[in-house]
């Protein structure tokens, strides 16, 4: 299981946050058992922009749940005293682990692109329609030519 802490697009002091909070959450997660393995961190001029940790243990579910969503941090800011500001907001947000698909569940078909492109467009397979036969769930992904682009 997955948890990732983020300040999202907040001030430096929600970096700080997100940093004393993952500090009190590896301290909790001591106590209850569960191992906590950091994956990724964003580093932030004073803090972290987010971090993302692998929870393993008995009591991973439970403290994944107790921290998920938002948090609030009540301090003064240590970088603008003056400000009147004292409440910042991060997030946690659980993520089930990735389940890897066999290329054999997926169909691929190859298509002509859409849109701007002139010739190429209207006589080559260049777009690509992915099917997940198991769930029906598809994707196409094309690039886009066109002429003007070519000439620049």
């Amino acid at each position: 299981m997955l948890l990732q802490f983020s300040s999202a697009q907040g001030p430096e002091e929600c970096c700080i946050a997100v940093e004393k909070a993952l500090a009190c959450f590896f301290i909790e997660a001591k106590k209850r058992e569960v191992m906590v393995n950091t994956l990724e961190t964003v580093a932030s001029k004073h803090g972290l922009k987010s971090a993302l940790v692998a929870l393993e243990g008995h009591g991973a579910e439970e403290l994944a749940q107790l921290w998920s969503g938002t948090i609030q941090w009540q301090c003064q800011s240590p970088l603008r005293p003056k400000h009147k500001r004292k409440n910042w907001f991060i997030n946690v947000i659980r993520f089930s682990p990735i389940q890897t698909i066999e290329e054999s569940d997926i169909e691929f078909e190859f298509i002509k692109a859409q849109g701007p492109g002139g010739q190429h467009v209207n006589k080559t397979c260049s777009a690509v329609r992915a099917k997940h036969l198991a769930t029906g769930i598809s994707v196409k992904v094309q690039s886009e030519r066109s002429q003007h682009a070519n000439k620049n």
